[in-house]
């Protein structure tokens, strides 16, 4: 999944190549909206022979989270933004979907292994970035999609609040397919009495 830095002109994006697996990528763009905008070349932020991927910039654009299997298992991990620095790794178990708070200095993120929300603090001190231990923000279990890299989760711009479809015990088989047609309309339906 790509993620645009707050500047509004680099994206952050996975690149899957046969020699390192997948990597980090970087494209800055030229140009404005009056004008058209115009890539340049990708470069490289992380291409090693790990897994890196899902990465999205913090709200102040100094730092990029994203996942990666440095120790065998995915983690979230963060580094510094251009670089050079450290890295640190944040979920102590198999996560995904790292998500930065536009509000607090907290980085969400998905426990793989429960399918739970988890957040860790953190706080900036120099060039170091020292996360809290995480903790869950719900019991509630959330369902996943087939993999493609896809997010299950999205954060609300309050940090307060997330769009997650709720996980539903089903039986193995599935035996039907629900349509539905002109989908914004029937989401403008069920909504309307909810707007305040």
């Amino acid at each position: 999944m790509p993620g645009f830095h707050p500047g509004g002109k680099l994206l952050a994006f996975l690149e899957v190549t046969g020699q390192t697996s997948s990597d980090v990528m970087l494209l800055s763009m030229e140009g404005d909206e009056a004008t058209g905008w115009k890539p340049n070349a990708p470069t490289a932020f992380l291409k090693t022979p790990l897994n890196e991927s899902t990465p999205v910039f913090s709200p102040d654009g100094r730092w990029l989270a994203y996942l990666s299997n440095d120790n065998g298992t995915t983690n979230v991990y963060v580094r510094p933004f251009p670089g050079p620095g450290g890295k640190w790794q944040i979920s102590t178990e198999v996560a995904d979907d790292p998500m930065w708070s536009r509000t607090r200095q907290q980085l969400f993120f998905a426990s793989t292994p429960g399918l739970r929300l988890m957040v860790a603090g953190y706080s900036v001190n120099g060039q170091s970035f020292v996360a809290d231990k995480p903790t869950l923000v719900s019991d509630a279990r959330f369902a996943t999609r087939p993999r493609a890299p896809s997010r299950d989760i999205a954060i609300h711009p309050d940090g307060q609040r997330f769009a997650v479809a709720p996980a539903v015990d089903t039986p193995n088989r599935v035996d039907k397919a629900v349509f539905v047609f002109n989908f914004f309309d029937e989401l403008r339906r069920l909504t309307a009495g909810s707007r305040q």
